[in-house]
């Protein structure tokens, strides 16, 4: 049985824990850490959410609080199916200023679907001139990660350049819990298929950012040196195919 939503109104982005909230962590000093950039100018226009950023942010201990600037989660989180599918589809229009050329991870804007239950992620990232793929389970600040007696926590990057840079490009990622396989698609081609999935993701919070994926040195974060980030979003399509549900609507038909 399939059902679908459409999770936007972003004329609510200013009333904060409605249908979107600004990301961040709890850290263990009680304080939280958001992923919010001081400066950034939010423009919501014909549904669609514009943030441009000056990117300034900066933590220096910790790599996941580094990486994102600005972040809006999703209020409601998606439940996944024990046995069907959910799928994300939007679209996503990068650009920048001062970023380094052909270095997609110096300032980005992302779609992340993250699930807190499990520290598991898909993710799009979206450059000037590259995007990537991103498939990975993190050690987020107050997620309990299972354990596994494989390697615990990864993240797999997959790298490309064929698509419409500078434009609005339709991103799409599939989650079949069942199966254990993550499909992702670029303007309705199918560019990556994930099987095997070693962790069994239970629900999806959707968040929008802008961010960057730059190591922290020795002497700390270097991922700041003057450059803007503009994003633009739009509303998030969540297709959820129960076939459980299916089977059982179909059972009661006959």
């Amino acid at each position: 049985m399939e059902q679908q939503k459409v999770i936007g109104d972003f004329h609510t982005i200013l009333s904060e824990g409605e249908v979107w909230k600004v990301g961040g962590f709890p850290l263990p000093d009680g304080s939280f850490w958001e992923y919010r950039e001081p400066n950034a100018v939010v423009i919501v226009r014909n549904g669609i959410l514009y943030v441009r950023a000056p990117l300034s942010r900066e933590n220096h201990q910790i790599q996941i609080l580094d990486n994102a600037k600005h972040m809006y989660y999703s209020v409601e989180t998606i439940k996944v199916p024990e046995s069907g599918e959910v799928s994300f589809e939007l679209q996503i229009r990068a650009r920048s200023e001062n970023t380094a050329p052909n270095d997609l991870y110096d300032g980005y804007v992302s779609l992340n679907l993250l699930d807190f239950t499990t520290g598991a992620a898909l993710d799009f990232f979206a450059g000037n001139d590259k995007y990537a793929s991103v498939y990975a389970v993190l050690p987020f600040p107050g997620v309990e990660v299972p354990p596994s007696d494989k390697t615990r926590y990864f993240c797999i990057f997959k790298e490309d350049t064929n698509f419409k840079a500078r434009e609005f490009n339709t991103y799409k990622i599939t989650y079949d819990r069942g199966n254990d396989e993550a499909v992702f698609y670029l303007n309705g081609v199918e560019i990556r298929h994930e099987k095997n999935i070693p962790i069994k993701f239970n629900e999806f919070t959707i968040a929008l950012g802008i961010m960057t994926e730059k190591d922290i040195s020795p002497e700390g974060s270097v991922s700041i040196h003057g450059q803007t980030v503009i994003a633009e979003y739009s509303p998030v399509t969540v297709t959820i195919n129960d076939r459980a549900e299916g089977k059982k609507a179909t059972k009661d038909k006959e």
